[in-house]
């Protein structure tokens, strides 16, 4: 399956179904500061069900960068790794914080819809990631990961200045 831009992001529509659940909630696949055991995971994902370990099944970048060290997936397929992450289901209220969360809707913020599988095996499924464009990812403080596991995070809250990284 390939990626593909989802048309506009409003927080009241339904999902579209490739990405839905039985229960119209939305699966979402994380990769960095949302997994288990990361600074936002218990913030954001508390109550999320949890469908298990995944990979992109397209290569994309993805590496630690901006003032905040918060790990970044391009909207670049092709280019990369294959991403491990995590794939969980939400509900639309979850979903539009995490959008807020990922500033999606400003420039270079994208939820995008991709193909991932379970690293275990099984079917490939469609879900929700958060992207970024090129320009966002300033400076780069890493090489290209296929599993983010960096604890240099930096929260906004915490940051000098307060800049904006999302």
């Amino acid at each position: 399956m390939a990626w593909s831009r989802e048309a506009s992001v409003a927080s009241s529509a339904a999902p579209p179904p490739e990405v839905a659940g039985d229960d119209g909630a939305a699966r979402v696949f994380v990769f960095g500061n949302l997994k288990r055991g990361f600074p936002l995971h218990e913030q954001r994902l508390r109550g999320a069900r949890y469908l298990g370990a995944c990979r992109t099944v397209e290569r994309f970048p993805m590496f630690v960068a901006g003032p905040g060290y918060a790990p970044m997936m391009l909207n670049q397929p092709g280019a990369g790794l294959r991403v491990r992450g995590e794939l969980y289901l939400i509900g639309a209220p979850s979903l539009s914080l995490l959008d807020t969360l990922e500033s999606v809707g400003r420039p270079g913020n994208d939820r995008l819809v991709i193909a991932v599988a379970p690293v275990a095996g099984g079917a490939t499924r469609a879900a929700h990631a958060f992207l970024k464009s090129a320009e966002r990812a300033f400076p780069i403080h890493s090489a290209w990961l296929d599993d983010y596991q960096d604890r240099r995070f930096v929260p906004q809250a915490r940051r000098k200045g307060r800049e904006e990284v999302a």
